[in-house]
């Protein structure tokens, strides 16, 4: 078995857990490579005693990895989406940060749960992602222009709001006087969207969310459709620019710019435990529900 191992930050006893999780995978004999900048970070905290840099490294991945560890939170996992793309690889994510909504395993049970994954005690969730492409070409979206969260567009250099033209299916919807606009997955849900008034959508279900961002139409609310639905949006306001978002990662628009959002022609794979559930992680970690009564 071979195990990609990737992080951005280096978290409070990160050190701890990096080294849990490697003498579990190291008991298994599996074969570990870890991204080179992660490596690098690593090895800038590590004591003294202890050494890392005998392991492979990696760059880029193929399709000979089995699992994608991704350490640290949400925003690791959003990048990591960016290394396996279209391989199929499933992420195992490894909450070390704070609420770490996506992640499938806590730093307190890192052994036991990495345990029942490598003897196969897990379910693959199929996340469905975003892709954008824009009217005319844009190379700074280019080649990840993919999301597995949302789409969003923001004003820039302005406190004006911008007006963002919205069609669904090539007919016009409305006209969103705001901030901005979300367009989210059932993954995405629970994230900016959620922030904006949108929905919580179950992951496997085959539909889209549109969320204003501060709307100044005020009979405007959040919509759900279908994930075969064409989204295509273009926006105008005082600035000559806008900016667009797909999950972390950001790029500037020129105004009258049209963007055609859809959904991707592949999915992301994550691993989940068998006793975890999303329903169970909405109670957990968003405290669905919380009532003493309950």
């Amino acid at each position: 078995m071979k195990i990609g191992i990737y992080g951005q930050f280096y978290h409070k006893n990160s050190e701890t857990y990096i080294q849990l999780i490697l003498d579990a995978l190291q008991k298994k004999q599996v074969t570990i490579v870890i991204e080179s900048n992660f490596l690098d970070i690593i090895n800038e905290h590590q004591d003294i005693t202890k050494n890392f840099s005998g392991f492979e490294t990696f760059t880029s991945l193929d399709a000979s990895y089995d699992l994608f560890f991704s350490i640290g939170g949400d925003g690791t996992i959003l990048k990591s989406v960016t290394y396996v793309g279209d391989l199929g690889i499933p992420i195992v994510g490894i909450n070390t940060g704070r609420l770490g909504f996506l992640a499938t395993l806590q730093k307190e049970e890192i052994t036991d749960s990495i345990n029942l994954i490598l003897n196969g005690k897990y379910s693959l969730s199929e996340r469905s992602l975003l892709t954008i492409s824009t009217e005319p070409h844009n190379e700074e979206i280019m080649p990840l222009n993919f999301a597995l969260n949302e789409v969003a567009v923001n004003r820039k250099n302005t406190t004006s709001m911008i007006k963002v033209e919205t069609y669904i299916n090539d007919k016009y919807l409305t006209s969103y006087w705001s901030d901005g606009l979300i367009v989210a997955t059932p993954t995405g849900s629970t994230g900016y969207s959620l922030s904006c008034g949108g929905p919580v959508i179950e992951p496997s279900t085959n539909s889209l969310v549109i969320t204003p961002i501060a709307p100044h139409n005020l009979n405007a609310r959040p919509l759900v459709v279908s994930d075969d639905t064409v989204i295509s949006l273009k926006v105008s306001g005082r600035e000559k620019s806008y900016l667009v978002s797909l999950d972390s990662r950001i790029a500037t628009l020129e105004n009258e710019t049209t963007m055609i959002i859809k959904r991707a022609p592949f999915t992301i794979k994550m691993v989940e435990l068998n006793e975890e559930s999303f329903i169970k992680t909405l109670r957990k970690k968003l405290l669905w529900g919380e009532d003493k009564r309950n």
